[in-house]
């Protein structure tokens, strides 16, 4: 991810509908696992789902490729480090949870990140996984992302299986609001990251918070989630 990227993020991430949802699709997860122990939270861009990880009782790390995003990270209070996640400076097995939340598309090398993600989690330790899906919704947000690729469920599965995860479950996120995205991504020539007028978002937070009581994660989305682990 550019530094341009890093820096929006986190400066609408707090506020911002979409980031908020995330961290509460996090959130939920997190409690089902039971004991918090070692986490680590490979291309956290700054570390918003890190602070999700520690509030939680997790002791986590951050690992990120751009050192601005391991300096902000710093500032607010997580240990960080430089790592590329296709050969994470870590050992075997030291870690009973990884997030990678929308890190995998920006890796030509995907293959090799997820067998490093999988090398670096203890044996039945979970791995929790987003990437945005369906390359019908590529676009000029997908450029300025830095994207290299979107997502089939077919597709991440068959990545993630073949670096040794077993996956528990896969779901599409940001279902209802599909339509409103494919719409306004054909229209903009940059990054979808921006400040969002506090009506509208109030407005999409609430659809989107929706999604958590409707049955509709086996629909067509934007985003794809993954709960896997190490066998």
């Amino acid at each position: 991810m550019e530094v341009t990227e890093i820096l929006r993020t986190v400066e609408v991430e707090d506020r911002h509908w979409w980031y908020r949802e995330r961290r509460a699709i996090l959130a939920r997860e997190l409690r089902g696992l039971g004991p918090p122990g070692r986490a680590l939270d490979v291309g956290a861009a700054g570390g918003g789902n890190t602070r999700v990880l520690v509030g939680h009782g997790w002791d986590a790390l951050v690992a990120d490729f751009s050192e601005t995003a391991v300096e902000l990270a710093r500032e607010r209070g997580l240990r960080a480090i430089h790592a590329d996640a296709r050969d994470l400076p870590l050992p075997d097995a030291d870690f009973d949870l990884v997030t990678a939340f929308d890190v995998l598309e920006h890796i030509e090398e995907d293959g090799r990140a997820a067998g490093e993600l999988v090398r670096v989690l203890r044996p039945g330790g979970t791995a929790l996984i987003t990437v945005p899906c369906d390359m019908a919704l590529w676009s000029a947000h997908d450029v300025a992302s830095g994207h290299v690729r979107r997502y089939t469920r077919e597709g991440l599965n068959a990545l993630l299986t073949g670096a040794g995860l077993v996956v528990d479950r896969l779901w599409s996120w940001n279902v209802l609001l599909r339509p409103v995205v494919a719409l306004r991504r054909r229209k903009i020539s940059g990054s979808d990251v921006t400040q969002t007028p506090r009506l509208v978002n109030a407005a999409l937070t609430a659809v989107v918070v929706a999604e958590r009581y409707l049955p509709v994660g086996s629909l067509p989305g934007v985003s794809l989630v993954v709960r896997a682990h190490r066998p």
